[in-house]
């Protein structure tokens, strides 16, 4: 067994990374899928926190709660192992590798994109954070080139080559999605969609801006266990699709006759 690499990455942080991340995560351990996941985000280290509570909560309620095998990187990892070394420790135990960066791209995010066989970037969809994939021309609206990121990316996908790995898929997931048809999410749309064809990359929707998933995090919960026996969550409309964004994205990923475990 040969675990797949799934890596969230971005430059920029508050773009909902993490929470997709747990709620991935969460998804493919529903699927019979087991998981190891790595935070490299230190020391913020959201991910980490988010297992933590779930562990936390789990034991407090007596609940068998699905976790996955996770590293929490700090300072001392850092001087001391290298990350493909700690990966390779447990690529055969487990069948997906969820590693979750800091928003920022330094030599440890850099390493884990060349490690990827999946890159999911999440964005949130607003003209401001653009400039995460490309350089666009404050007055025409136009792209005028990559982002320091695109080219990180692409610099990767050429380590991958040299290196013989099978081709990096790339995933850009627009977050924090709003629900009325505005100027600014058009004008997204068009050009995502010409920057997809331009530095090779599929777009996806991801979560939508909900207070509920603020909430979720103190217990370490997310929308993929809403049919937990003893939680007693709410399953409400605005629940319910909720849960489907994470599932459409997961659908994207892998086949869509296995995501119907997780749905």
């Amino acid at each position: 067994m040969s675990a797949k690499i799934i890596v969230f990455a971005n430059e920029k942080g508050g773009t909902g990374k993490s929470t997709l991340a747990m709620h991935v995560i969460v998804g493919l351990l529903r699927m019979g899928k087991k998981v190891a996941s790595f935070d490299l985000d230190y020391p913020q280290g959201t991910l980490s926190h988010y297992v933590d509570n779930r562990n936390a909560f789990a034991k407090s309620m007596g609940l068998p709660l699905p976790v996955p095998m996770h590293t929490a990187w700090d300072e001392e990892k850092n001087r001391i192992y290298t990350l493909r070394g700690q990966i390779d420790k447990v690529r055969n135990e487990v069948d997906i590798i969820v590693i979750d960066t800091p928003g920022t791209t330094n030599q440890l995010a850099q390493d884990a994109m060349v490690l990827a066989d999946t890159l999911i970037t999440p964005i949130n969809d607003s003209l401001v954070d653009l400039d995460v994939l490309a350089q666009v021309d404050t007055n025409s609206l136009r792209i005028k080139g990559p982002s320091h990121f695109a080219q990180v990316v692409w610099s990767s996908r050429q380590q991958r080559m040299i290196e013989r790995r099978p081709p990096l898929e790339w995933f850009v997931v627009r977050n924090r999605l709003t629900y009325s048809k505005s100027r600014n999410s058009q004008l997204m749309t068009v050009l995502l969609n010409a920057l997809s064809r331009r530095i090779h990359f599929t777009l996806s929707g991801g979560i939508s801006e909900r207070v509920v998933y603020r909430e979720l995090f103190l217990k370490g919960l997310t929308m993929m266990d809403l049919k937990e026996n003893g939680l007693n969550m709410p399953f409400s409309v605005s629940a319910h699709a909720a849960k489907q964004e994470v599932v459409a994205l997961l659908q994207n990923i892998f086949n869509r006759e296995e995501t119907q475990k997780a749905a």
